[in-house]
């Protein structure tokens, strides 16, 4: 089969590698569509992190040379041993997290801190191909949703805006800052205003700006990146209630935590790539929260995540209008959002095409 393989830094090589076969509890899937984040970009443009081309991961077991894409659907077209719910060509989403199901988090319901956690893309052979293996435990038949294969693609980010709204604990009452309306950041506001919150969008882009509108934001407000908009993000005697900080930038974060009311929720999104001084007497005085979030934890999250993508299918061509062949995996998905020169929010691919295409929508 055709595949996307990851050597290394600024080294992604489109190869014929063999078919896989899926094993005990696992499922073959005809790749359909996959998407790409800012975690794929990093590992491209950096030394990597979580793909183990150097070192065995201690969990998957992989080493060596790896095929990326943890954000996908596809068609089952063989089921391993074991496997329930599953028929040959069913339509499935993957959440790609994979659990053990038994350690302490596990069984409270976190499966996204597993004791053992590891991720299809990330840490063995991913979806940047035209078939992947994919331990059923992490897969949903979405068969009977009605849901488009390119938009059961977008349920693994959207699960994870979901699961930062929740962490956040968020209300239809609060009014909702999202700073940064990238990839993560666009799916929260999505997730936020169907929740029927009042969301403030703030960005550097005013296309993005334009997309957070369309996706449901109640205002949107253009930044520089010098500019300190805390002034102009207080409407009348309210502040935000609530804010999520999506940049991994460190003036945005302080600037929200500042920002936010009074007993108010700062939803730490962004993976900040340094330790950051600040005076943490802003959140002592007004009694405010500063709260992780990681991944999603997907018996919780991955459902309801399918459900809100498929609320309003159209939108999303605002997001990614466009689907790329896999071969322009790098001069079409990655290369542009590393250089921030990306034309669409989402960039999504499908391993059987030749040209670009408009993303379907609808079945």
């Amino acid at each position: 089969m055709r595949a996307a393989v990851y050597h290394g830094p600024n080294d992604v090589r489109f190869e014929q590698v063999e078919d896989p076969v899926p094993g005990p509890g696992e499922l073959l899937i005809d790749v359909a569509t996959v998407g790409i984040c800012g975690t794929d970009v990093a590992e491209y443009v950096n030394e990597p992190h979580f793909f183990p081309v150097t070192e065995r991961h201690p969990h998957s077991g992989h080493l060596g040379p790896t095929i990326p894409g943890h954000e996908f659907s596809g068609f089952v077209s063989g089921v391993g041993a074991g496997v329930e719910g599953f028929s040959i060509g069913d339509l499935v989403a993957s959440g790609a997290g994979v659990a053990c199901g038994v350690c302490p988090p596990c069984v409270r319901g976190a499966t996204n801190l597993c004791t053992s956690y590891w991720t299809v893309g990330l840490h063995t052979h991913g979806a940047m191909a035209e078939k992947v293996v994919v331990p059923a435990s992490c897969c949903l038949n979405v068969a009977d949703s009605n849901i488009a294969p390119d938009l059961a693609a977008l349920a693994q980010p959207m699960s994870i805006a979901l699961h930062a709204v929740r962490r956040g604990r968020l209300s239809a009452d609060d009014l909702v800052l999202i700073v940064g309306v990238g990839g993560i950041g666009s799916f929260l506001t999505y997730c936020a205003s169907a929740q029927g919150a009042e969301v403030i969008a703030v960005d550097l882009d005013q296309g993005r700006l334009d997309m957070a509108m369309a996706l449901g934001a109640t205002r949107a407000l253009l930044v520089s990146a010098s500019d300190e908009p805390g002034d102009r993000l207080i409407d009348g005697d309210r502040q935000p209630t609530l804010a999520f900080e999506c940049t991994a930038a460190p003036g945005p974060l302080k600037m929200a935590i500042r920002v936010v009311a009074d007993n108010g929720r700062v939803v730490v999104v962004g993976h900040q790539p340094r330790p950051i001084e600040f005076d943490f007497k802003v959140l002592t005085f007004g009694e405010k929260e500063m709260i992780g979030t990681m991944a999603h934890a997907y018996a919780a999250d991955f459902n309801d995540a399918v459900d809100l993508v498929n609320r309003r299918p159209d939108v999303w061509s605002h997001l990614a209008p466009t689907v790329h062949p896999l071969e322009d995996l790098v001069t079409a998905g990655l290369l542009p959002m590393a250089e921030h020169r990306q034309n669409q929010v989402k960039t999504l691919f499908d391993p059987s095409l030749r040209e670009p295409r408009p993303i379907h929508t609808r079945t």
